[in-house]
């Protein structure tokens, strides 16, 4: 009994230790997605949804919550929003070939039409990112939209 009130006595003082650390946050500047917002002309309720679902792990901006001040909470929160970045960065979005825009635009619909976007991981703490079917269309159509603009989008059926 002893060597486990030990143990739990360290594992406290970790703890405590541990939350004097903590990773880079990703706080750029939101004027890095004008490029993106600029070119791609999303409507108003596309750029909210867009604003509540994707720039916070997709942007160089994101609006943390209370309980990234807890390590090790803190590191799992930057490691995916590095990993959301790389896959796809708006702020970088200036930076892509039209090619590879389109075929991002390509993505989005796909993960958005078969619920993989955004992830369960977020929306168990972002309700208001839990997307509705009107939602998914909104952005549908829009990515479909903007990749006719690509001249690479496919042809109608």
């Amino acid at each position: 009994m002893k060597i486990l009130k030990k143990l739990g006595l360290l594992i406290l003082i970790l703890f405590v230790i541990a939350q004097f650390f903590s990773p880079e946050k990703n706080e750029g500047n939101t004027e890095d997605l004008t490029a993106f917002l600029t070119e791609t002309k999303p409507s108003p309720e596309v750029q909210k949804i867009l604003e509540t679902t994707c720039f916070d792990c997709h942007s160089s901006h994101t609006n943390y919550p209370w309980y990234d001040k807890i390590t090790p909470v803190n590191y799992w929160l930057a490691e995916h929003v590095e990993d959301g970045r790389k896959h796809l960065d708006f702020s970088k979005w200036s930076d892509y070939s039209v090619k590879r825009k389109d075929h991002k635009f390509e993505e989005i619909a796909e993960e958005v039409e078969e619920h993989k976007m955004p992830l369960p991981s977020y929306t168990w703490t972002h309700s208001e990112a839990n997307l509705t079917q009107d939602q998914i269309k909104a952005i549908v159509d829009w990515v479909n939209q903007v990749r006719v603009g690509y001249a690479l989008a496919p042809k109608a059926q």
